[in-house]
Parts: structure tokens; C-alpha cells; sequence
């Protein structure tokens, strides 16, 4: 959970009862104090090794190319939950960037890319169903769009749930430009297993993804409560 002190409390670290304060780039945050459970799954393996990868390969930069990073988190500032602009560090935007990157098949980058928009996928329509199963996305492209995608899913949540956020998991990349519809069945099983049951609820979206800038675009989403 993040939060945003106020006048009295302006700052936090630490544990206090089951809850830990603490701050990051994008401002203060509290949060549930957990213990992690390391599933060691092959996409966490995989994940990890990625990570250290591009970790890697930041140490190895010359001071010139990371400050290039560093210089170039301005282009890349967003607004977060509370309205204000923040920026990635130099080390997070090469890390995330370059995820993208090689997820999609290409090469690590060592200098960032120049700022460009994506346009995005849209009206994204969900087909569930799990007598017979089937999932499949169908989507309108835009003209003239030359770039890859990543597709992010839940697992089956209750019908009344309406909002979503950490449930998201990639189910499938690509690095080219897709085709609509997409059939997804067998992406989500290996990432979820079961596809539900009737009446579970799916949310999937759609992000757009520069195979050479590692950029992302805004993304499109949608959900289905599923059908016999």
C-alpha cells in the first residue's frame, strides 16, 4: 500500500506492528509486513536470470553510457496515484527497457532510445469460455503500426470483482505487429493451469511494445465472466 504523509508525518522507515514504512522513487509507501514464499518456478528462475543479466551489463557500462541513462529518466517521468511527476532512476529505466527488449528477441541496449509514442491496440473483446475451453482476445489495430506486444492475464477471479492490479501476469510476447483474434488458451493454462470455472472472471490486457526501444504504450483492457 502506498501513502503520502501529510503535515505531521513527513517521512518513514522501519517496521511498526505488522506494517513497513519505507520510500522509493516514486515517493513514500507503506506496507503489510510478509514473509516471501520463493515458489522457485521455472518463470521465476527465468525472470531472475533476466534480472541479473541486465544488472550485469549496467556494471559493465562505461561511466558516459550510464550517465546517458541518467540523463534520460526525464523523458521518461510519469504520473503517480497522487498526481505527482516521477521519474525512474538511470539503473531502472536500462532495466526495464531492456526487459522489454529481450523478452521481445532483441539485443540489450547500452544507450537509450529516443522517446517515441506507440500507438496502441484497442477495443479489445474477450472470448471465454470453459465447457469447452477457449480464451481468445480479438483487438483493432491501428494503421500504420509496425511493433510488438506483451498480453497480460489474471487467473479466474470472483464475477463481482471489478478492479485488478497485481494479479497480472505475462502470458505471452511477441515481437512483431499481431493479428486479431489471438487465441490464448494455451499461454494461460501454462501460466494458471485451470482456465476456471463457470462464472470465474478474466481480465486481460493488451500492451503495445517497441521491439528496438523497449518502450511500452498505453494498454488496453477488458474482462469476461466466463460461459458454459
Amino acid at each position: 500500500m502506498k501513502m503520502k504523509f501529510g503535515a505531521i508525518v513527513v517521512d518513514g522507515r522501519n517496521k511498526i506492528g505488522g506494517h513497513v514504512a519505507s520510500k522509493n522513487k516514486s515517493g513514500a509507501y507503506l506496507r503489510t509486513k510478509v514473509t516471501p514464499v520463493n515458489r522457485q518456478s521455472v518463470k521465476q528462475s527465468a525472470a531472475r536470470s533476466l534480472l541479473t543479466t541486465i544488472s550485469q551489463a549496467w556494471r559493465s557500462l562505461t561511466q558516459a553510457q550510464r550517465d546517458s541513462w541518467n540523463n534520460a529518466v526525464s523523458n521518461f517521468k510519469k504520473t503517480n496515484i497522487f498526481g505527482d511527476i516521477v521519474h525512474p532512476s538511470g539503473f531502472n529505466l536500462f532495466q526495464k527497457l531492456n526487459n522489454n527488449i529481450i523478452q521481445l528477441g532483441g539485443t540489450l541496449k547500452t544507450t537509450p532510445p529516443v522517446v517515441a509514442s506507440l500507438d496502441g491496440f484497442t477495443a479489445a473483446v474477450l472470448t471465454y469460455t470453459v465447457g469447452t475451453p477457449a480464451l481468445s482476445l480479438a483487438f483493432t489495430v491501428a494503421a500504420g503500426v509496425d511493433h510488438g506486444y506483451k498480453i497480460l492475464a489474471t487467473p479466474p477471479v470472483s464475477a463481482g470483482k471489478d478492479f485488478v492490479k497485481s494479479e497480472y501476469r505475462v502470458i505471452k510476447v511477441g515481437a512483431t505487429t499481431p493479428t486479431s483474434p489471438l487465441v490464448l488458451l494455451t499461454e494461460y493454462q501454462a501460466v494458471f493451469g485451470s482456465i476456471g470455472n463457470i462464472g470465474s472472471k478474466i481480465f486481460i490486457k493488451i500492451v503495445p511494445c517497441g521491439s528496438v526501444s523497449g518502450v511500452e504504450g498505453i494498454a488496453d483492457a477488458c474482462s469476461k465472466i466466463s460461459a458454459a
